[in-house]
């Protein structure tokens, strides 16, 4: 017996293996480097363990006939721990001294930002001094040498308010550029009394974890890699979001990957019937067969996913690489590599194609021997039932994903829209010969009208060979509707964000500030201004809270923004009801994605930015979630619980001449609002960067099993073109109605494609917009539908004009 009806089949079939397993190893290295991921060990790299407040918020979910489920969620800002906790550490046997440190941004005269910090924490990297001696009063500091200044000079520093004179005591040479000052200047600086942003330990000797855990109760104690995180909590925040997304994409490569091999094995075994057919004729029983067929395709899957497996490492590992590049990933997020994704490849790889070789072999092993070598002469055009009511039941439940996304809003419309688009693809590569047959019905009197003796022979081989068209049409459809949704969906929400910003903003100009932002007086100064009438300063932040997806209630980090006085004159978020001037205390705003059933009075829980817990009372609902975010807080609030006190930028109304206020902070500058808009938007699309690449390897995979699958297709047709060559039709008659049949078959294929996206995208723009009108750009539809039909189009034609060109034997049999 052949392997797999020669080398043909065998290196498609290696081919698509090959290229699951790398896309698959690919989305599991990165979901193991964010699994893995802690930010760098720098400043605290002489700390044996260090103490903060609490890393995340857990709380108790009630499920519907189920046991309670624990969720966690990180928090983005820096929980503080009081200086009292310092006490029962020093305490604890071994310890040495427990340093009390703190953070806060500091601008240079050069406009850059570094962080600073009291003295005493110089030890915990270790910082030494090069030049000079320890800051000691309130108006001294020592600076990195980076930033350019001689020890006995003195500088402008920007830290809590416009800028003031230091002198330059000392210089420290190695590490992060950083300003030092006196201990209890930095406190005073950092405007917390009685509390540090962390507590470094250090001991002699070992540490015993256990007994510190028991001395700082409530609080975190972080050792080891762990300590990079009580550093930078942009790593640990960013964390969850990318487990989601590695894990969200990993599981839509692992089900492509079935689809595509699986219906590329399928093609090769129904290419075989007349092989089969003999085989139980001369006394093969069924499991002879199936085990033969399953050996066959192990021999390929294994080493396609052993090397698919390992040059899925360097994938994943550029794949990473791109992302930091793009600042998608935060500064520090490593790369981690393990042998568990060479692993994870392999076992799809094989487990998928054994699986699908055995389901595809058990029909034509079944059947009895004379009824198989009658059907080895016709294909049948009986589609099995089980296919019939698995694709209807699958149809159903798109539907059913389609209504729930109708009447739901935010993240459970798009929760539902995710298992709608998988349904109705999976559906399709399981009704894939009922639609060919009926896009022949629909396009074969086309093709006759272009060319009535080819079209005919088109519309023949179309109807006459419905299996194999159906599956031919699979990966046309699932290449364009995969692209189409992922593409459109992020464009949608680009542009539904750029639009609603637009529409509600209401500032004549933005002042916004480079590095940390802008310091505490800023907005005070901005209103002194004469043409001034409104200044608003807006302070980014991250809420927790429990949000109603599908009926039940999940904890979520969402979006949030501190907004001060003024607010209703210079922005508008398209309150529906409530009033947004009422923001002041424990209050919030909350956009409908996330209100639920939430009203104007109603109260919940909240985790702000630190993980304080307060119990909000919801003053306003408004429509414009993603213009504005989530969440809106009262300006004080937000910034008492998040870990610096600088505004990210301050919105103004009137046509004031700003420079004043501009040139008295470092860094500070006034932009149009319509230039603000823009810069969000490309803040937006870099968000959507991590989509655009895992939509380009599963896309191009698919086109790689489209090329494969067609080319296997074509080439098992060899008797079918020598016997229409023998009964005197030309080469070229036989290239004509090749192209009228590709007309057909991939017409049919990018039609169903093309209606799972008419379907899909106007149901996300409704969740997310709340009106069925996506963003969808013409030149990208053109292209996606150029892509998959030219590239099936050259496996299709490419491979019969090799074989059209050889002499025909009078041997078909």
């Amino acid at each position: 017996m052949k392997r797999l009806e020669g080398k043909g089949a065998f290196a498609g079939v290696f081919a698509a293996l090959l290229f699951a397993a790398v896309l698959v190893g690919a989305c599991g290295v990165l979901l193991e480097s964010a699994l893995r991921a802690h930010a760098p060990v720098d400043r605290y790299a002489a700390a044996d363990a260090v103490v903060t407040g609490p890393a995340s918020v857990e709380r108790q979910m009630k499920r519907a006939g189920s046991d309670p489920e624990t969720q966690s969620r990180p928090l983005a800002e820096r929980a503080r721990v009081p200086l009292a906790a310092a006490g029962p550490l020093r305490a604890v046997p071994g310890v040495r001294a427990v340093v009390a440190d703190v953070s806060f941004p500091v601008l240079t005269p050069a406009g850059h930002a570094v962080t600073g910090h009291g003295w005493d924490s110089a030890a915990l990297r270790p910082y030494e001094l090069s030049e000079g001696r320890a800051p000691q009063g309130p108006d001294e500091v020592v600076l990195s040498r980076s930033a350019g200044v001689r020890a006995g000079s003195t500088v402008r520093l920007q830290v809590t308010g416009a800028p003031r004179p230091y002198r330059v005591t000392g210089l420290v040479a190695s590490g992060p550029a950083a300003a030092f000052f006196a201990p209890a200047a930095a406190m005073a600086l950092n405007g917390r009394p009685g509390q540090a942003d962390a507590l470094a330990v250090l001991a002699d000797g070992r540490l015993d974890t256990g007994a510190l855990r028991k001395a700082a109760p409530g609080l975190t104690v972080a050792t080891g890699a762990a300590r990079g995180d009580a550093e930078d909590r942009a790593v640990a925040s960013a964390r969850p979001d990318i487990v989601e997304i590695a894990a969200s994409f990993g599981g839509a490569a692992v089900m492509t990957a079935l689809v595509v091999v699986g219906g590329l094995v399928a093609l090769s075994v129904r290419e075989r019937r007349r092989e089969f057919a003999l085989l139980r004729a001369v006394g093969a029983t069924p499991w002879q067969v199936r085990g033969r067929l399953v050996r066959e395709t192990a021999r390929a899957a294994v080493p396609a996913g052993l090397a698919g497996g390992v040059l899925s490492l360097g994938a994943g590992a550029a794949m990473h690489a791109a992302m930091v590049r793009k600042g998608v990933l935060p500064d520090g997020f490593g790369l981690s590599i393990s042998p568990l994704p060479v692993l994870a490849a392999f076992a799809v790889a094989v487990l998928g194609a054994t699986v699908s070789a055995l389901l595809a072999s058990l029909r034509v092993s079944r059947i009895r021997p004379v009824q198989a070598l009658g059907e080895s002469a016709a294909e049948s055009a009986a589609l099995p039932r089980w296919r019939v009511v698995t694709g209807v039941v699958l149809l159903v439940a798109g539907a059913n994903a389609l209504g729930v996304s109708a009447v739901t809003t935010g993240p459970a419309a798009s929760a539902s829209l995710s298992g709608l688009v998988m349904a109705l693809i999976v559906a399709l590569a399981l009704l894939g010969p009922l639609l060919a047959r009926l896009g022949e019905r629909v396009l074969g009197p086309v093709a006759v009208a272009l060319s009535p003796v080819a079209g005919r022979l088109a519309r023949h081989a179309a109807t006459a060979a419905a299996l194999r068209a159906g599956s031919i049409m699979t990966p046309v459809a699932l290449a364009v509707a995969f692209a189409g949704v992922q593409l459109f969906a992020q464009s949608t929400i680009v542009h539904a964000t750029s639009v609603q910003f637009a529409d509600g903003n209401r500032a004549d100009q933005v002042v916004v500030g480079s590095g940390a932002g802008l310091p505490q007086g800023a907005a005070d100064a901005v209103r002194r201004v004469p043409g001034v009438t409104a200044a608003t300063p807006v302070k980014r932040t991250t809420v927790v809270m429990a949000v109603k997806e599908l009926g039940e209630k999940n904890l979520r980090s969402l979006t949030a923004q501190g907004v001060g006085a003024g607010a209703a004159a210079t922005m508008d978020p398209k309150v529906s009801s409530g009033k947004l001037g009422a923001l002041r205390g424990n209050t919030v705003a909350l956009s409908r994605d996330v209100a639920g059933g939430l009203h104007v009075g109603s109260t919940t829980p909240l985790w702000l930015g630190d993980g304080t817990r307060i119990s909000a009372k919801v003053v306003a609902v408004y429509d414009r979630g993603l213009g504005f975010g989530d969440v809106l807080l009262p300006h004080d609030l937000a910034v008492a619980h998040s870990s610096t006190s600088f505004d990210d930028h301050i919105l103004v109304r009137g046509h004031a001449d700003l420079r004043s206020v501009t040139a008295a902070y470092v860094g500070a500058r006034a932009v149009s609002g319509d230039a603000f808009g823009a810069e969000l938007s490309d803040a937006t699309r870099l968000q959507g960067f991590v989509n655009y690449v895992v939509v380009g390897a599963i896309a191009g995979f698919i086109l790689i099993g489209l090329v494969t699958t067609l080319a296997l297709a074509t080439g098992a047709r060899r008797r079918e073109f020598a016997l229409l060559r023998l009964v005197g039709a030309t080469r070229r008659q036989v290239l004509r109605a090749l192209r009228l049949e590709a007309l057909i078959v991939l017409g049919t294929g990018a039609a169903a494609g093309s209606l799972v996206v008419a379907v899909v995208i106007p149901a996300f723009a409704t969740a997310v917009t709340g009106l069925p009108l996506p963003a969808v750009s013409p030149l990208t539809c053109a292209a996606i539908l150029a892509t998959a039909a030219g590239s099936g189009a050259a496996a299709v034609l490419l491979p019969a004009r090799a074989m059209l060109r050889r002499r025909t034997s009078p041997k078909i049999s």
